[in-house]
């Protein structure tokens, strides 16, 4: 198969400036009291951050997967035990928000708090991920 050639630079530009504006959207289902999908994002926000990561690591594209501690080992990500926890968690949430037979349990889940409290680990991710690909 062909090596493919790409700007990585702009690659990774791209998938960061679509992880921010899945935060923006996180936020603003937050703020409207849609937990669950506001959490969804919040996978994805990560997921954006963690390829963007990859590409400039590997120098190549990124599997396609969303399993977000996958993604973070293939990339090299140094992680904490605590991290891995966290990512392993994040991915869930794209599953439970997807697919209706756990969508409903999943709705229920996410309160105020419990949203909350996820919404403030996907900040930290996000800020650590932003800071080592800067």
């Amino acid at each position: 198969m062909p090596e493919q050639s790409f700007d990585i630079e702009k690659l990774v530009r791209f998938w960061i400036n679509s992880s921010d504006d899945d935060y923006d959207t996180m936020m603003v289902l937050y703020n409207s009291k849609r937990y669950g999908w506001s959490l969804f994002i919040g996978h994805l926000m990560i997921e954006k951050l963690l390829k963007a990561y990859y590409i400039l690591e590997k120098h190549e594209l990124p599997p396609y997967i969303h399993k977000l501690l996958l993604l973070a080992e293939q990339s090299g990500l140094p992680l904490t035990e605590q991290q891995k926890l966290q990512l392993a968690t994040i991915t869930a949430f794209n599953i439970n928000a997807r697919y209706d037979d756990f969508k409903m349990g999943f709705q229920r889940k996410c309160t105020p708090h419990y949203t909350e409290e996820w919404i403030s680990v996907l900040n930290e991710l996000r800020q650590w991920i932003k800071g080592l690909i800067k």
